[in-house]
């Protein structure tokens, strides 16, 4: 079978592009080991190339940063079966403030929104961005720019989860079967705050198992079958006095390349079992732990 991945940021995002081909790699070794041809677009127009290399293949994947992930998606979605998130599902993802209500409403917690005079620390983010972008420690009085928002800064251990979502919906919707999500490993992520106030991601380490590791892994499932989403996802944590949910996001995520390094499945297998509801119960760890950093360096111990 033929597989298409897009990949946005390779050759088109200087800054992100170590982290796009990264993905991108690791990936590609996954289908093809399984037998299968990856097709991947030109530097040319991105959705002229997915609509150009969509209808050659069997399935595809898109990964872009998330305000522009639902429209590149929806392209490959009207030409061949997509194995990650549906378009619409993808579009509330992106919209952090909206995510937040979504999930708020089903009692997962969530950063609170709060305004300039907030007694304590405030964080300034995009309402739709990517990883760290433009995230930082409010200044005293600063308010939030068009399309930011600011929320109270919270206390506690940063970490994601990765976790495989099974087909709930989308062009291949018959595929439904109702099996739950498939959770691969919840990762310790590096995050620092400059003396500026800018925060920045350093990579992680995976798999880390914290002491309220079920609570955790129950939050991330609640969190994508309210959502919708279905193949990759990585959900950002903050573990401390509450677990808060910080960001979906509805594609493969950096901690990809430290994951398939520590489970015994191909990656590629169970994202094709995912994608027509018949996802693995579990997967197995080798006993290796990933440290990666944030342009796609991996060391194992």
């Amino acid at each position: 079978m033929k597989v298409l991945i897009a990949e946005y940021t390779a050759s088109r995002d200087p800054s992100l592009a170590p982290e796009g081909k990264a993905m991108v790699s690791v990936l590609q070794e996954s289908f093809e080991r399984l037998g299968h041809t990856v097709l991947v677009p030109n530097s040319g127009d991105f959705d002229a190339e997915i609509a150009r290399l969509a209808p050659q293949c069997d399935y595809g994947l898109v990964i872009a940063p998330d305000e522009l992930l639902s429209k590149f998606t929806h392209t490959l979605e009207l030409a061949t079966h997509n194995i990650g998130s549906d378009s619409t599902s993808i579009a509330v993802c992106a919209n952090k403030r909206l995510t937040a209500k979504v999930l708020s409403g089903i009692g997962i917690s969530v950063p609170q929104e709060v305004p300039a005079d907030y007694a304590g620390k405030r964080v300034i983010k995009p309402i739709k961005g990517a990883g760290s972008v433009g995230v930082r420690i409010a200044k005293d009085g600063e308010l939030p720019g068009k399309e930011e928002m600011a929320v109270e800064y919270l206390e506690g251990e940063h970490y994601s989860v990765s976790i495989i979502g099974s087909r709930v919906v989308g062009e291949a919707c018959g595929f439904y079967s109702g099996l739950p999500p498939v959770f691969l490993t919840i990762n310790r992520q590096h995050a620092v705050i400059g003396e500026d106030g800018v925060f920045t991601y350093h990579g992680g380490e995976t798999p880390v198992h914290p002491e309220r590791e079920e609570e955790i892994i129950d939050v991330a499932k609640k969190t994508i079958e309210r959502l919708g989403c279905q193949g990759y996802v990585g959900i950002d944590m903050i573990v401390g006095e509450k677990i808060w949910v910080v960001d979906v996001n509805p594609r493969p995520t950096m901690s990809l390349i430290g994951v398939v390094g520590v489970i015994e499945e191909e990656i590629a297998d169970v994202l094709l079992k995912a994608t027509v509801g018949l996802p693995p119960e579990c997967v197995h760890y080798n006993g290796k732990t990933a440290t990666f950093n944030e342009t796609g360096g991996v060391t194992y111990s």
